[in-house]
C-alpha cells in the first residue's frame, strides 16, 4: 500500500462554548486532537465545528473504548472499516455529519485513508470525499505510544471555575451560564482553609473588578500553598457573555503553536486579527453605557484566510468602555478597546 510516512501525535484541544449574541448557548467541549505532521488534523480538513471521539467529558469506559478502537482492537463501528474521526460537538449523532476515514494495519504500520464527510451508514467518496487529504502512514510504535499515553488520563474530572467578586447577582448569572455550556462553577469570597484536594479541581479563578488586591493575594497564596497551578482571570466588566469568553480563553489547554486564532488587537475603532488557517471568525462588541447598561453588537462574521487582517468596527458599537470578543470554533480571544 503506497502512502508516505507522517508523524502522529495528540494534543489538548477545545471546542469553544459561550453565550452568543442572539442569546443561544454553545456547549464547551475539551478533547484530544490528532496532530499529523505537526499540525492539528481538524485544521487540515476544513473549517468544521467538530470534536474528536477522545472527549474529556465522556465516561472513562467509553473514552478507553474509543482509544482501543483507534488501535484496531475491535470491530470498526461503521461499514467498510470506517471510523469517526470528528463528530458533532452537541449530540455526536452521525446524522449531523461526521468526518470518517478507513483505519487499517499494513504490517506494523497504521494507515488512515479515504477521508469523507458522512451523514449515514454509507460514505460516498465521489461526492463527499476529502480529496487530497491522506493517506497517512504512521509508524506503529509511535502511534501506539501516543494513544496509550492518553489512557492514563481517561475520564478525568472536568475542571471547574472559582468565581470571586462582590456582585452576587452577576456571579450567580455567570455561574448559571457556565454550567449551561458545560463548565462547573462555584462562588466564594475566601479560599482560605479550603483543602488542597478541592482546590485541585479548579482550572481557573475569576476575580471581579471590586475584589481588592489584598483579597486577590490571599486567594493566590491559598493555591500556591496547595501546589495548584491555576489560571487567574481579571474580569474586565460585569457582562456575563464577556466574562464567559475570558474564562473560555483561560481554560484553553491547547499548545499555543497549534491554535487557529492567535492574535486580537482592538484600537481606535479597528480590530486586528490573526489566524493560522482559513476559518470563520466572529467579532462581537460589548460596551457599558453611563448607566452601566450592557450593549452587544455583532460587528463581523465571515471567513478569513490564514494571516493578519485589519477589520473596521462600527463606531456605535465601540463608544465608551467597550470590549471585543473574537471567536472561532476552536478558540476565543478578548481585548478591551484601546483609545
Amino acid at each position: 500500500m503506497s502512502a508516505e510516512y507522517a508523524t502522529f501525535g495528540l494534543a489538548p484541544a477545545m471546542r469553544a462554548g459561550g453565550v452568543l449574541a442572539n442569546g443561544d448557548y454553545r456547549v464547551h467541549r475539551d478533547f484530544v486532537d490528532f496532530i499529523v505532521d505537526g499540525r492539528p488534523l481538524l485544521y487540515q480538513l476544513s473549517d468544521l465545528d467538530a470534536v474528536s471521539p477522545l472527549a474529556s467529558d465522556v465516561p472513562p469506559a467509553i473514552f478507553t473504548a474509543q482509544v482501543r478502537s483507534l488501535l484496531l482492537e475491535g470491530r470498526a463501528p461503521l461499514e467498510a472499516g470506517r471510523y469517526v474521526m470528528y463528530g458533532c460537538p452537541e449530540c455526536e449523532d452521525l446524522a449531523c455529519g461526521a468526518v470518517t476515514a478507513v483505519i487499517e494495519r499494513d504490517g506494523d504500520d497504521y494507515v488512515w485513508r479515504d477521508f469523507a464527510w458522512q451523514t449515514d451508514e454509507h460514505a460516498d467518496l465521489t461526492r463527499n470525499g476529502y480529496h487530497g487529504i491522506g493517506p497517512f502512514r504512521f509508524h506503529g510504535d509511535a502511534y501506539r505510544a501516543a494513544l496509550g499515553a492518553v489512557l492514563d488520563g481517561a475520564g478525568g474530572e472536568r475542571r471547574r471555575v472559582l468565581l470571586i467578586g462582590a456582585r452576587a447577582a452577576v456571579l450567580a448569572r455567570l455561574a448559571a451560564a457556565l454550567r449551561i455550556i458545560g463548565i462547573g462553577a462555584d462562588i466564594t469570597r475566601d479560599a482560605a482553609g479550603v483543602p488542597a484536594d478541592e482546590l485541585r479541581g479548579y482550572g481557573a479563578v475569576v476575580f471581579g473588578r471590586a475584589v481588592t488586591e489584598q483579597e486577590r493575594t490571599a486567594v493566590r497564596q491559598s493555591f500556591e500553598r496547595a501546589g495548584v497551578d491555576v489560571a487567574y482571570v481579571e474580569g474586565l466588566a460585569p457582562i456575563v457573555p464577556l466574562l464567559v469568553a475570558q474564562i473560555e480563553n483561560a481554560l484553553d489547554r491547547s499548545p499555543e503553536e497549534q491554535r487557529r486564532l492567535t492574535r486580537l488587537v482592538a484600537v481606535d475603532g479597528e480590530a486586528g486579527v490573526e489566524v493560522t488557517s482559513t476559518c470563520r471568525v466572529r467579532l462581537t462588541a460589548y460596551r457599558l453605557d453611563r448607566l452601566y447598561r450592557t450593549h452587544m453588537h455583532e460587528v463581523f462574521d465571515g471567513v478569513l484566510e490564514a494571516g493578519r487582517h485589519r477589520l473596521p468596527l462600527d463606531a456605535r458599537a465601540t463608544r465608551g468602555e467597550s470590549f471585543i470578543v473574537a471567536r472561532t470554533s476552536g478558540g476565543v480571544l478578548v481585548e478591551a478597546m484601546a483609545r
